[in-house]
């Protein structure tokens, strides 16, 4: 009994060793399909719950196996989501995730264009499936059958799922591939002059076209719709300077990219990401629901 107990012991451990190996990829993976960083983790750890459970002699690539059922079921979290998501106050935007869930170069890799949150604004209008398909195919490249598989649908289903899905993001986005340094560069310039009263060069940074998104989750004030046009996005904006005005802001790095974090004392109050095209600012998107922000560092941690 007590070698059978040693053996066990030992399987359990490597089954935890190779699941914590591919962690990160999976709280990827349910991060892009539900857009909550919690809801994510509790996909992951019931993944856990099947992985260890599952006959291992059957798993030709544990981490394909892993994103497949993590996907499956951060599906079914999504379409638990529906009603709460119906009644929520405003727009909903997904959870800033901070560079620090990646500390690995592995993991580092996971924080791609796909958890931009102007990727993620653009999957939040995709279908449940069309999402699944998505992060499965263009994200993990998957084969469309073993697709098929993860989602009880035919393999030409899945196919037209992926080629809706592309069409639809490739339609919403930028034209041009933006240099991160340029975008740096103007999303720098627009917060100075916002910091500095300049109505005129904020309004020449932003595009005749721009849309302004702001999540406050009815908690913290927000615009209950998105705003439009350069000129009413900077009144709001100044606006809720104006309210605000012991506001501290710092840069940081969430979804892959440089966001500004607005810190009241030491917590962080709005998180602002920004979204560039041709020279110009096309979007903005602002999460200030404190719901969303647990996993945002605090100004004493930033600094």
């Amino acid at each position: 009994m007590r070698a059978e107990a040693g053996v066990t012991d030992e399987a359990n451990e490597q089954l935890a060793r190779e699941f914590d190996e591919h962690r990160s990829v999976l709280v990827g993976a349910a991060y892009r399909v539900v857009g909550s960083v919690s809801d994510a983790e509790d996909v992951v750890q019931e993944a856990w719950l099947r992985w260890a459970t599952v006959d291992h002699a059957e798993v030709r690539d544990p981490r394909a196996y892993l994103i497949r059922i993590t996907t499956r079921l951060a599906l079914n979290r999504l379409r638990q989501q529906k009603a709460r998501r119906e009644e929520y106050v405003g727009p909903w935007l997904p959870e800033p995730i901070p560079a620090s869930s990646a500390d690995d170069p592995a993991a580092a890799v996971e924080l791609a264009d796909s958890v931009s949150m102007a990727m993620l604004v653009v999957l939040e209008t995709l279908s449940p499936l069309e999402r699944a398909t998505f992060v499965l195919r263009e994200v993990f490249d998957l084969p469309y059958d073993e697709i098929a598989d993860t989602l009880g649908r035919s393999e030409s289903a899945v196919r037209q799922l992926a080629h809706r899905a592309r069409e639809h993001v490739h339609a919403r986005q930028p034209r041009h591939r933006v240099d991160k340094e340029r975008h740096n560069e103007l999303t720098m310039r627009f917060m100075a002059a916002a910091g500095s009263g300049d109505f005129d060069q904020v309004v020449s940074l932003l595009a005749p076209d721009a849309v302004l998104i702001s999540d406050g989750g009815g908690k913290k004030k927000a615009a209950l719709r998105p705003i439009h046009g350069a000129d009413k996005i900077a009144r709001w904006m100044f606006a809720v300077i104006a309210e605000n005005p012991n506001f501290e802001v710092r840069l940081a790095s969430l979804n892959g990219e440089t966001a500004f974090i607005a810190y009241y004392d030491d917590e962080p109050d709005t998180v602002t990401f920004f979204q560039t095209t041709d020279g110009l600012i096309t979007g903005l998107y602002l999460i200030r629901n404190p719901d969303k922000l647990h996993t945002v560092p605090t100004l004493h941690e930033l600094s």
